[in-house]
């Protein structure tokens, strides 16, 4: 049964690095509503100096990935760490299926059939679309739905998922950020690595894959960004991106003392 209470991963803190002991934490971030604020225009998703000054900081000390929905080139613009592992388009981008031309002709489509909806942003991530509704008004929003389906009945391989205010058009092949943690740990060297301790940072429902994989795996685990209890394979929560610095500000430090 998924809990829907966690507890704060900053008042758990000394619990997971008790777990921890003796083995390699590798760090995998979200980034929109993790790292940044949720923000309504998805260009201005900056983080703060601080928070790039902390995530430099926890890179020196463990292995650390950033996977988003975005492409990995934006996240990049956004982030511009040159010590982190990025993984774009839920991981897609870090392996990627060959990409064709598909998504350009979807992403013309979809723009030129969602116009008549205001507010609504169609983003493209280069292996999978986003179609953001934040700034649209919720009376049109199933409108929207119904003119994404439209396009979409022409490419009946392409799968349509809901995350947080975006609907996302991903590839057939099954992807999501559970398969990019493990291709991630992999690359990295720790595949079947008993002495790895992943934590999986993350806000919205896409990351749910990733906690699951922690979950079932039965090592490491997931923290949940959310103001509000959710159901959740996270084992622990922060409440939001100021919460999420702290948390990683403290890792840094126990790090160091322990070195």
């Amino acid at each position: 049964m998924k809990q829907l209470h966690h507890p704060s991963a900053l008042d758990m803190f000394e619990q997971i690095t008790n777990a921890s002991k003796g083995k390699q934490i590798v760090m995998f971030l979200d980034y929109d509503g993790t790292l940044s604020p949720i923000v309504d225009d998805p260009d201005r998703a900056f983080m703060s100096d601080q928070m790039r000054a902390t995530v430099r900081k926890l890179a020196r000390h463990f292995p650390t990935a950033i996977v988003s929905g975005r492409c990995r080139d934006k996240v990049y613009s956004f982030v511009r760490l040159a010590e982190l592992y990025y993984a774009g388009s839920h991981g897609l981008d870090i392996k990627g299926p060959s990409k064709g031309s598909k998504y350009e002709k979807v992403y013309k489509a979809l723009v030129e059939k969602t116009k008549s909806t205001p507010g609504a942003n169609v983003e493209n991530n280069k292996f999978c679309i986003s179609v953001h509704f934040r700034c649209v008004d919720e009376k049109k929003w199933s409108e929207l739905a119904q003119q994404v389906k439209s396009v979409l009945k022409e490419y009946p391989k392409l799968r349509l998922t809901q995350g947080r205010k975006v609907l996302e058009i991903l590839p057939p092949i099954k992807w999501d950020k559970g398969k990019a943690l493990e291709f991630l740990l992999e690359s990295l060297g720790y595949a079947n690595c008993t002495d790895v301790f992943p934590i999986y940072i993350g806000d919205d429902r896409t990351d749910e894959d990733a906690f699951k994989v922690l979950k079932d795996r039965g090592k490491g685990f997931g923290i949940l960004v959310s103001k509000i209890p959710k159901e959740t394979n996270a084992s622990y929560s922060l409440q939001e991106p100021s919460e999420v610095m702290s948390f990683l500000q403290r890792l840094v430090q126990w790090k160091r003392l322990s070195l």
